[in-house]
């Protein structure tokens, strides 16, 4: 775990020291749980929601985009649900003074079971080796069990509590296991209360004539909302999708390890209309495409895995978490949702407005069903970075640090470097720049040793390198080197942007 925590350490400082992310306000000594992306981050997350943009929109003929406003009639939120069931159940430990949730408390004890059943399985399956039959051990294996029975007995009692928003059957489950403050280790715990999570703020000009508005605290009610209006225009033909990407507001009280939980951050969502009744169908259908998506960047599958609920939200029929392997554990990345008809038809009722689809092939109309794919947009910049972040040490004893990140994804495709600043090679150089600028990211440098460029530029993950030099003048080819095997070749000029391009097309 020591490792796990230096590694998003390492990352952390990283991202600082490259020009990825800053804390917000640092100047003023920050603010809790709130970042700043830097002109490398943001070149990343705009390269991320780009690539899902295309993926999602432009690779599908039924699905468009909007954009829709922060800002959203209170009553949304009321017909959401988020105005009365929007809380999480928090304890304080009087001891450390921190507050955690209290779920998240009793979820990572069951995490901790299972890992103790894992770590039995793994003893079992090097001793068998390829005799092992991993499914009868579980069966007969009294040590696994009695762990299974364990983690089976605190589910039976944490969801159906959360369920009936029982906070004292919560906390006493928390006593009768012994968790322990992470901080402390006392078990010296406040009661359990319930903490709405949308941020408030007043619309009007006057105190006494505002209205209370909420900043909204996910991007799909904007959907939701507008799915008529972009159905009419767009004259869509049900199943269809809405797509958007956009900020959304969480004042989360347990805002932690760096950007993977933040009181303001940006998801990219799609909300899939459909036929009541095909919504499984549509449902696996995009769990499927999501997870190729994932893959799809060159990420090793094993740090991918499918995670489904056991406690479903209240207008859920499915659902399952696409999971990454962070330097923290596995953790939530995206979510494929069956939503049911519940949003559109709690809008339904309380605007007054009919939100019914006609379908002309069932001569019928309904409140169509809705799957949702919902991805965090900060979460995934911190999956990329996670995964790109190497260490390498050469046999000459030197080492470097290089950020393996995904070529289309990397804030800059190209760097150009003129070998010294003198004899006509800036000027060659910048020939070069302006040329290849009008389809790529590049970036000119001409100062420091050229090992010196190349390691910076390996450090904020540039997959090419390009030197021009005293040969560049005389035959008008130029050492082109790659990021990753650091393998240079002798190219000329014009074939730059086409190796460029096929390694964008594949990653």
């Amino acid at each position: 775990m020591a490792n796990n925590e230096d590694l998003l350490k390492k990352i952390i400082a990283h991202a600082k020291e490259y020009g990825f992310v800053f804390q917000s306000s640092e100047i003023y000594d920050g603010l809790s749980a709130v970042y700043d992306y830097a002109q490398n981050g943001s070149e990343l997350k705009k390269n991320i929601r780009d690539y899902w943009w295309k993926a999602m929109v432009q690779m599908h003929e039924n699905i468009v985009g909007i954009d829709s406003a922060i800002f959203m009639h209170p009553t949304v939120w009321k017909a959401s649900g988020h105005v009365d069931a929007f809380n999480d159940p928090m304890i304080d430990n009087k001891d450390s003074k921190k507050r955690y949730r209290a779920d998240v408390l009793v979820e990572d004890h069951i995490a901790k079971i299972e890992s103790k059943i894992n770590k039995e399985v793994a003893k079992a399956a090097k001793r068998f080796g390829e005799s092992f039959d991993e499914k009868q051990f579980k069966e007969t294996n009294p040590r696994v069990l009695a762990n299974i029975k364990k983690i089976e007995d605190i589910k039976n009692r944490l969801y159906p509590a959360m369920d009936a928003n029982d906070m004292e059957s919560i906390k006493t489950l928390i006593e009768d296991i012994g968790i322990v403050c992470p901080i402390s280790g006392s078990k010296n715990w406040t009661e359990v209360r319930q903490f709405n999570l949308m941020f408030s703020t007043q619309m009007g000009s006057t105190a006494e004539g505002a209205s209370e508005i909420f900043l909204r605290p996910e991007t799909a009610q904007g959907i939701f909302v507008n799915y008529l209006n972009v159905q009419k225009t767009g004259r869509m033909k049900i199943p269809f999708g809405i797509a958007q990407t956009g900020k959304a507001f969480r004042n989360e009280i347990v805002a932690r390890q760096f950007i993977f939980r933040m009181r303001e951050f940006e998801q990219m969502e799609m909300q899939f209309f459909v036929r009541p009744g095909e919504e499984m169908k549509w449902y696996e259908y995009w769990k499927d495409q999501r997870m190729k998506w994932h893959q799809s960047l060159g990420i090793p599958a094993g740090k991918f895995r499918f995670h489904d609920h056991d406690k479903l939200a209240h207008y859920a029929n499915a659902a399952a978490d696409i999971e990454f392997e962070f330097p923290m554990g596995f953790k939530e990345l995206e979510g494929i949702h069956s939503r049911t008809d519940f949003d559109l038809a709690a809008h339904e009722k309380y605007s007054g407005k009919k939100l019914r689809y006609h379908d002309p092939e069932l001569n019928q109309s309904y409140v169509p069903y809705v799957v949702e794919t919902s991805i965090g947009l900060d979460r995934m910049f911190l999956a990329i970075l996670s995964n790109a972040y190497t260490e390498e040490t050469f046999e000459d004893g030197n080492s470097r640090v290089v950020m393996k990140i995904p070529p289309v994804l990397a804030p800059y495709k190209v760097a150009i470097f003129p070998l010294t600043k003198k004899d006509g090679l800036p000027e060659k150089a910048r020939e070069i720049m302006n040329d290849l600028k009008h389809d790529h990211m590049c970036f000119y440098e001409e100062k420091d040793a050229i090992g010196k460029r190349y390691r910076r530029h390996d450090a904020i993950g540039t997959p090419y390198c390009v030197t021009i030099d005293h040969q560049t003048l005389e035959d008008n080819t130029v050492t082109i080197r790659e990021r990753d095997s650091m393998n240079q070749e002798r190219i000329a000029i014009e074939s730059i942007s086409g190796v460029v391009n096929e390694r964008l097309k594949n990653i």
